[in-house]
């Protein structure tokens, strides 16, 4: 889902991390990075689900998406299953173009 809503392929980002796009950014204390702007990561308590929640329309859908907890731009889900798809679909919309505009450096 993520990969069709961004057009961007699938990367490894270290061992767990599953990443689309990416953007480089800079800190206020001047550090530097790069990193996938929307991803996902298989945890052993949950499954993290990245960049979910920066743009200014992901609280209304937060409140809809289902059982989850949230994190500094992540949400944090036991199984896909306790979530709606469609909703999740539409926080990835929102946020990947949100990202790459407002945070990328």
């Amino acid at each position: 889902m993520m990969g069709r809503v961004t057009g961007e392929p699938a990367v490894m980002w270290g061992p767990t991390m599953v990443g689309f796009g990416s953007y480089r950014y800079a800190t206020d204390s001047g550090r530097r990075g790069e990193c996938f702007v929307v991803g996902f990561s298989p945890r052993k308590a949950s499954l993290s689900l990245y960049g979910t929640t920066y743009a200014p329309e992901s609280d209304s859908l937060l409140e809809q998406v289902g059982k989850h907890k949230r994190g500094a731009g992540c949400l944090y889900v036991n199984k896909l299953a306790d979530v709606d798809i469609a909703i999740l679909e539409q926080l990835v919309a929102y946020n990947y173009p949100y990202i790459l505009g407002n945070l990328a450096s």
